[in-house]
This record gives C-alpha cells, structure tokens and sequence, in this order.
C-alpha cells in the first residue's frame, strides 16, 4: 500500500528533475531548434539565382544582389507573388534594390499569385525552364532555407527533374539562431516555420 503511494511523488519528483534539467539546458536545445531550419550551401557558380518572396525587411534581394556583385551569377530572378496595397512585391523589392545602387537590369521579376512556398515553387521552376537553366542558387532568409530547399527538391522530383540548386542564406531581420528566444519576432518566425515543417510532413 505504501509503495502505490510514493508512486506519485515518485513520478513528480522525475518530472521535477526533468524540467530543471530542460530549464538549465535551455540555451542548448533552443539553439539546436534555431539551427535545425537552416541549411546553408553558401554561393558558388550558377546561371542565375532565385529570390523567394516573403521578405519586407529587403535582405533576401540585397543578398541576391551581392551573388551578382561577387560574380556567382549574372542575372537575380525575383519571385513576384501579391504585395500591399496594389504593389507587386517583386517590383518593391527590385526598387528597394536599385536604391541601394543595384543595377535595375540584373533583375528580373516573375509576377505569379501564390502565396505559400510550395505554390510559389511552380511559377518559379517554371521561369527557370523557360530560360533552360540547369543551376541556381536558392536565396531565402536563413531560418526559412531547410524548408524552402526540401520544397523545391521536392517540386523538381515530382517534375521528373530539375537544375541544381544551392540554397543561400540571407540575414533576418530578427531571427539568429542561438539568440532568438530573447526576441519576441523571432519567437514567431520559429513557431510559424516548424508549425510549417511538420504539418508539411502530413501534407498539409
């Protein structure tokens, strides 16, 4: 009868240490969650890089613009999905570019109406058939590069096919990967990203 008793304060008392363990332990694992969206090829020769949507802040356009700058690649395709107020966000973020004493004419907008990264990987793969490239560098904010990188795998296998790519990572405005617990926008990049990643598993 006693040892049914202590039973719980038994299973408490594991609990207990388990949270203060978790607890103590929490720079380690929150790190680990940050780093596990990234996957980094970092740039390297290609016919042309891709800039995903998704990104006001203007860091993934100035990114693909540095690829050009570098001479990775000659030209940026830029994904146009709807932007605000009647803009299309390839041309906002090609303007943004030019501002800060980019070219106009290392761009090249793909105007489309998706507005997930999946549906955006059609138009995409798309303009890049068109244009018959065999390679590309994937430029994308950091935390949404493990993602974006399997959806476009993903896209060229069911297409039977499609040129190399290379994912490349961008700058977030908020997000870094060992830090972003402290920050309140970072905290809803993780939480939308990996809500993303695993219902992406279900096909969702």
């Amino acid at each position: 009868m006693e040892s049914r008793r202590s039973f719980p304060f038994k299973s408490a008392l594991v609990l207990l240490i388990l949270a203060a363990v978790a607890f103590l332990a929490r720079d380690v694992w929150l790190t680990a969650l940050g780093r596990a969206l990234i996957h980094d090829d970092g740039p390297g020769k290609a016919e042309i890089a891709v800039v995903l949507g998704g990104d006001q802040w203007g860091n993934r356009i100035v990114k693909g613009a540095e690829m050009v700058q570098q001479g990775y690649v000659p030209r940026v395709l830029v994904s146009g999905p709807p932007g605000i107020y009647g803009f299309n966000e390839a041309d906002l973020a090609i303007q943004f570019a030019v501002r800060k004493g980019y070219p106009a004419e290392w761009f090249i907008p793909v105007y489309h109406t998706a507005l997930s990264t999946r549906d955006e990987a059609v138009p995409i793969l798309d303009a890049l058939k068109q244009r018959n490239i065999h390679s590309f560098l994937l430029v994308t904010s950091d935390y949404h590069t493990g993602r974006a990188r399997r959806i476009y795998l993903g896209a060229e296998r069911r297409r039977g096919g499609g040129p190399e790519l290379r994912a490349v990572a961008s700058r977030d405005q908020f997000f870094t990967a060992n830090t972003w617990w402290h920050n309140r926008e970072a905290q809803k990049t993780v939480f939308m990203e990996w809500a993303k990643t695993i219902t992406a598993v279900f096909g969702i």
